[in-house]
C-alpha cells in the first residue's frame, strides 16, 4: 500500500484565483506539481488554502459551511468554500476579517496583521471540519508564517498529534507588523524564543522558529540569509538553525511560457526555428515607435518598480550610454518617483527609449520574445522568474550575481553576470552583450544554450517531496 502524505499548503494568493507577484505563480503551480509526484510507493493529497479575497476571481465555489475560532473571550465565524484546480482540492477561507479590506495586502498593518491572524488559525481548524488530517502544514511568507506557530503551540496546549511545519522565504525582509495584541486577542500566548526581542511578535520570525523546515527559494539565497548583508538581523537566528534551512530553487510554468505555443506573440517560434524571433524584434520594435533595425541590441526592463530590484541602477547606466547604439523598453509599475525616473528617461532619449508605466501582462510577454536583453540589476533577489521566462523565449539575460540571479544564470553560457550593486558594474556587462551581440552565432549559442534548460517545476517538486518524506519519517 502507498504512503499517504496529506499537505495544507496555505499562500496569501494563488493564479488563476488571484495573483498580485511571484508568489501567485509559486502557489499556483507548486502544489500541483507535487501533487504529479504520486507514484506506487507515495500518494500526495496536497490541498491549497487561500483568503477568500474579494478581488478573488472563483466560479463554482460550493460553501462547506460556517465555524467559529475563538477571538477576544467570544468566538469569530469563519467561512469555508471549496473548488478544485485541475483535480486538487482548494479551500477559500472568508470571514470579517477578511472583508475589511477589499485587497490582497493593505497598505494598513493593523489591517493586514487582524485579516492574516484570522486566515492562518481558521486554517489550522479547517482540516477538524473536513475530517482530513495533514501531515504537513506549509505555509509561504509572512502572511501564513502564523499557522506554523499556531500549529506548534497548538501541539503544546492540546497535545495534539505532531503536524511537520514547512515555512517557504521568498522574502526575508517582509516579516510582517506587531501582532503581538491580535494573537493575544485570538488566545494565542506568545512564547519564550530565542529569536532577537524585536523579531519576537512578528509573523514571520514566529514561523520560522516554530518550523520544522526552513526553504529559501534558491540554493544562494540559503546561504545569503546567514549573513549580516542580506540576514535582516535574523543571521545569527538562521544560522543556529541552518541544519533546518535548505534552499530549493523556484521553476516557472513551462506550459504557459512557451514561445511555440504563447498566443500573446506576434509569431511563434523555438529553440530549431530562432530565425523566426527576429519577426517579434521587427513587430515590437515598430509597436514601441522604435526604428525597425535588426542590428540594433533593444534592452529590456520588466520589473516591479523598486529599489530592491535595482531598476534605478539600469537608468543611471543607460543614462550614461548616450553615445552607445541601442535602445532600450522598460515595463512596470511600482514606486511612484522610479516610474517618474523611467518616463524622463524616455523624454531624454525618445529614439533610443520607451518607458511604459503600467501591468500588462500580453505586452511583458512580447518584449520576452522580441528584445535581445534583459537587464536584471537586483540589489537582492531571492529567486527571480523573469531571467527564467527570459531565457526560455531567448532573451538574453544580464543580472547581478546574487540570489537565484547566480544560480540560473551562468556566466558567458546563457547571460551575462556582474558583481557589484552599481551602475558601472552592470554598464561592463550590458557593454559586453552589446560586443557579443555583434557576433551573430556567438550571440545565438547564447539564446540556445539559455532555451534549453529546464526550469519547469518538476525539479523543485521532487525536492519538496523528499523535504516532506524525511519530515514525515
Amino acid at each position: 500500500m502507498p504512503k499517504t502524505i496529506n499537505v495544507l499548503f496555505l499562500a496569501a494568493e494563488a493564479d488563476p484565483f488571484v495573483k498580485v507577484g511571484g508568489l501567485g505563480d509559486v502557489a499556483g503551480s507548486l502544489p500541483q506539481a507535487i501533487r504529479a509526484l504520486s507514484n506506487d510507493d507515495v500518494k500526495l493529497d496536497i490541498r491549497l488554502v487561500l483568503p477568500y479575497h474579494p478581488v478573488v476571481k472563483g466560479e463554482n465555489l460550493k460553501p462547506l459551511g460556517i465555524f467559529l475560532i475563538p477571538r477576544g473571550g467570544s468566538e469569530v465565524e469563519v467561512e469555508a468554500f471549496e473548488t478544485t484546480l485541475n483535480g486538487m482540492t482548494v479551500y477559500f477561507i472568508s470571514g470579517d476579517p477578511i472583508r475589511a479590506n477589499g485587497s490582497v495586502y493593505s497598505l494598513d498593518s493593523k489591517l493586514d496583521a487582524e485579516k492574516y491572524t484570522f486566515f492562518s488559525l481558521a486554517a489550522l481548524e479547517l482540516p477538524n471540519q473536513v475530517h482530513w488530517s495533514p501531515d504537513v502544514v506549509h505555509a509561504n511568507d509572512w502572511h501564513t508564517a502564523l499557522s506554523i506557530y499556531g500549529n506548534l503551540t497548538k501541539r503544546w496546549e492540546a497535545g495534539a498529534r505532531h503536524v511537520a511545519g514547512v515555512v517557504t522565504l521568498h522574502n526575508l525582509p517582509f516579516m510582517g507588523p506587531d501582532i503581538s495584541a491580535v494573537l493575544e486577542n485570538y488566545g494565542v500566548k506568545l512564547a519564550q524564543t530565542d529569536l532577537p526581542e524585536w523579531a519576537r511578535v512578528m509573523p514571520l520570525p514566529l514561523g520560522l522558529w516554530a518550523s520544522d523546515a526552513v526553504v529559501a527559494v534558491s540554493p544562494s539565497y540559503a546561504n545569503e540569509v546567514l549573513t549580516e548583508e542580506f540576514g535582516c538581523g535574523l543571521n545569527a537566528f538562521l544560522q543556529f538553525r541552518r541544519e533546518t534551512l535548505s534552499g530549493i530553487l523556484n521553476g516557472i510554468d513551462t506550459d504557459s511560457f512557451d514561445p511555440a505555443t504563447d498566443t500573446s506573440i506576434a509569431v511563434n517560434y523555438d529553440i530549431n526555428s530562432l530565425e523566426k524571433r527576429a519577426e517579434n524584434k521587427g513587430m515590437l520594435q515598430d509597436k514601441l515607435g522604435l526604428a525597425n533595425d535588426p542590428n540594433i541590441p533593444l534592452l529590456a526592463i520588466i520589473s516591479r518598480m523598486d529599489v530592491q530590484k535595482g531598476v534605478d541602477l539600469a537608468f543611471t547606466a543607460l543614462k550614461s550610454m548616450k553615445n552607445v547604439n541601442f535602445q532600450a523598453v522598460i515595463l512596470g509599475t511600482g514606486d511612484p518617483k522610479l516610474e517618474n525616473a523611467a518616463l524622463e528617461l524616455q523624454t531624454a532619449f525618445p529614439e533610443k527609449i520607451k518607458a511604459i508605466t503600467r501591468f500588462d501582462a500580453a505586452l511583458a510577454r512580447q518584449i520576452y520574445a522580441g528584445a535581445d536583453m534583459l537587464l536584471m540589476p537586483s540589489r537582492y533577489e531571492p529567486c527571480g522568474l523573469a531571467q527564467m521566462i527570459a531565457m526560455r523565449y531567448g532573451c538574453v539575460p544580464i543580472a547581478r550575481a546574487v540570489g537565484g540571479l547566480n544560480d540560473t544564470v551562468k556566466h558567458n553560457r546563457t547571460g551575462f553576470v556582474f558583481e557589484k550593486a552599481h551602475h558601472m558594474s552592470l554598464m561592463g556587462a550590458v557593454k559586453t552583450g552589446i560586443k557579443v551581440y555583434a557576433n551573430r552565432e556567438q550571440w545565438q549559442n547564447l539564446q540556445r544554450a539559455g532555451m534549453a534548460q529546464d526550469f519547469s517545476w518538476e525539479a523543485s517538486a521532487q525536492e519538496y517531496l523528499k523535504l516532506y518524506q524525511s519530515l514525515v519519517k
